[in-house]
């Protein structure tokens, strides 16, 4: 038997070696197309439209931002591809990254951290920088979670913690077509790739 082909072929025309990715073979064009064609919440949401991880990339980096003061356009960036190794390995909800296991983990740190070098970032983040991120996420998550995906403000509490009103003042969800989305997020990309 032949071994089992590990690698994908990107629309850039890459070959993204899962067990192996090397920086060289990142395309951020590759990123913002996957990632606005990845559905959150398994595609469990109202709308016309999924909302996507891309969609949802671009929340997480602008609560990043406020939440932080004079945020350093890096970790900026960081905050932007927090979740960019799925648009190879699609967004699981963390039942599912339970039953799989391990494995899940480290295949989502090689990515990632090939994403980082890609792009300047050190492989691995500092703890300090992924803690502040990780909140940001779990802000997203609330707001995705009620304004979505039919949670009610007590269960989005619960799974996500309680937020403070202040820091959901002012943000909307985009629910648009993936099209659209990944112009957003290749610019927002490319304004702070701008400033490093």
């Amino acid at each position: 038997m032949p071994p089992t082909r590990a690698w994908q072929r990107m629309l850039s025309g890459r070959r993204l070696d899962l067990l192996d990715p090397t920086p060289v073979d990142i395309e951020i064009e590759d990123i913002a197309h996957g990632l606005a064609f990845v559905a959150r919440w398994n595609g469990q949401t109202r709308g016309d439209w999924p909302y996507s991880v891309a969609e949802h990339s671009l929340l997480v980096e602008q609560i990043y931002s406020r939440l932080t003061p004079r945020p350093e356009p890096r970790w900026q960036l960081a905050a932007l591809l927090h979740d960019a190794p799925e648009y190879v390995i699609g967004d699981m909800i963390s039942p599912v990254k339970a039953a799989v296991g391990p494995e899940y983990s480290a295949l989502d740190e090689r990515l990632a951290a090939a994403i980082h070098i890609r792009f300047g970032l050190p492989a691995r983040l500092p703890a300090p920088i992924k803690r502040r991120i990780k909140a940001a996420d779990k802000v997203s998550a609330w707001l995705e979670a009620t304004q979505i995906a039919g949670f009610t403000p007590a269960e989005a509490d619960r799974f996500f913690g309680k937020l403070d009103p202040a820091q959901r003042e002012g943000l909307h969800l985009h629910l648009r077509p993936p099209a659209e989305t990944r112009a957003a997020y290749l610019a927002r990309h490319a304004a702070l790739m701008a400033k490093l």
